[in-house]
């Protein structure tokens, strides 16, 4: 019996080997540092950990707008980011619009706030507080 070429290995019982993938959303340290400040790791052991939530609301000029939240349980299908001893989590929804971003923390004499680098914006507003994909 003869196999045809387009058949993969994986698709006759083979184990799949696992690769490494990279992070839905990077963090710089300034971002991490940041995070760690806001969501302090619980103090008693009964405390639910809390958790920084990362998502993207339909919002301002040009659509769509970064939205951060506390909560305190991940839901079934969100994304998991462990970095440098902080957990961030991102909304299931949002994924797809936040892949391969950075997250900075920027103070200057006027605001203090997170900042993305998004390579997936294809057009954002003047002020830069909303985007498009």
């Amino acid at each position: 019996m003869s196999i045809p070429a387009t058949v993969r290995k994986g698709a006759l019982g083979a184990k799949p080997s696992l690769r490494l993938r990279k992070a839905a959303i990077s963090l710089t340290p300034a971002a991490v540092r940041r995070v760690q400040q806001l969501v302090p790791p619980p103090t008693l052991p009964e405390e639910k950990s809390k958790f920084l939530k990362i998502g993207v609301k339909t919002k301002g000029c040009s659509g769509l707008q970064y939205a951060l939240d506390y909560t305190d349980k991940k839901l079934k299908f969100d994304e998991v980011v462990n970095q440098d001893g902080v957990t961030v989590l991102i909304d299931s929804k949002a994924l797809l619009t936040i892949l391969g971003s950075e997250m900075d923390y920027v103070e200057d004499p006027l605001a203090s706030q997170f900042v993305f680098t998004n390579p997936n914006v294809k057009e954002s507003c003047g002020c830069g507080m909303s985007f498009m994909i």
